[in-house]
């Protein structure tokens, strides 16, 4: 069978909209069995299988023991978890940020800081509630249309994060990572460390760090979707490194690989986005 890969977005309800950029609905088929980087992004994780479950063999903190999902929620993360796969994926991830994660969950992002759970560990019978009605034989719009009137029951918009970490997150992300931290400073009149304690606070790691990995994921996906006459060296410099070497140590470092040795072996990630299923 040759590998097959479908994957459908759409956008949430109007009132989980604040925190949830996108759905997408992946459906892979027919890869040789294999190992899949999980890598550091900007999202939180929020994924729910269809059928089989997420087999993570190797979680980003390696304290934490491996451990199969059916529905995966996990904090930020600055390093990569490994997903076995046998070559058949199905399921939706839901592009939650930082900033949804009290009006979701009830806490900070900062309490699933580099870790994994299941769903219904965090949230009650709601999460196996969410996985059992996307087990059913529907399409990508029913399944979306699920996927909105569980979360939109269980939010509350009001639980938000304070309005200058909301305008910083905002910023560091907004700018690809390249909004010095002089500036988040300048902007909102917190001392330095009164923003870094502030901040990780509330989504577990440093504005510095978040901006690498914000970087380091633009980086990430320019790499995937360019030419190939387009050099690392040339998505470097368009992301703010240095140069190539710079690129080369963040990849080492959050993605446990080199640009070149991932491109040649990922299969493509289940966050990506190819066409939308014309939905709002």
């Amino acid at each position: 069978m040759e590998p097959s890969t479908e994957r459908v977005t759409a956008r949430p309800a109007s009132v989980l909209a604040p925190f949830i950029d996108q759905y997408v609905g992946y459906r892979m088929t027919g890869y040789p069995a294999g190992l899949h980087r999980g890598l550091p992004s900007a999202h939180m994780t929020f994924i729910v299988s269809i059928g089989a479950p997420i087999d993570v063999v190797a979680q980003p903190d390696p304290s934490q023991s491996p451990q199969d999902y059916r529905c995966s929620v996990g904090g930020l993360q600055a390093s990569s978890a490994i997903i076995a796969h046998d070559g058949y994926q199905e399921g939706i991830s839901i592009a939650l940020t930082p900033l949804g994660s009290r009006a979701l969950f009830g806490v900070p992002a900062a309490a699933l800081w580099d870790t994994s759970v299941e769903f219904d560990d965090v949230v009650g019978p709601v999460g196996r509630e969410l996985w059992e009605r996307l087990q059913e034989p529907l399409g990508w719009p029913e399944r979306f249309a699920a996927v909105d009137q569980i979360l939109t029951r269980m939010a509350y918009p009001d639980r938000v994060v304070a309005p200058e970490l909301t305008w910083a997150w905002r910023a560091v992300v907004g700018s690809g990572g390249t909004l010095p931290v002089s500036s988040l400073v300048d902007e909102i009149g917190w001392s330095r460390q009164h923003l870094a304690r502030r901040f990780s606070n509330e989504f577990g790691l440093s504005p510095k760090l978040a901006a690498r990995i914000t970087r380091f994921e633009r980086a990430r996906r320019m790499l995937e979707h360019t030419p190939s006459y387009i050099t690392i060296a040339q998505v470097a410099a368009s992301c703010g490194y240095y140069d190539q070497a710079h690129l080369n140590r963040d990849f080492a470092e959050l993605a446990g690989t080199s640009p070149t040795l991932w491109l040649s072996e990922e299969i493509p990630s289940v966050q990506d986005t190819d066409r939308s299923a014309g939905r709002r």
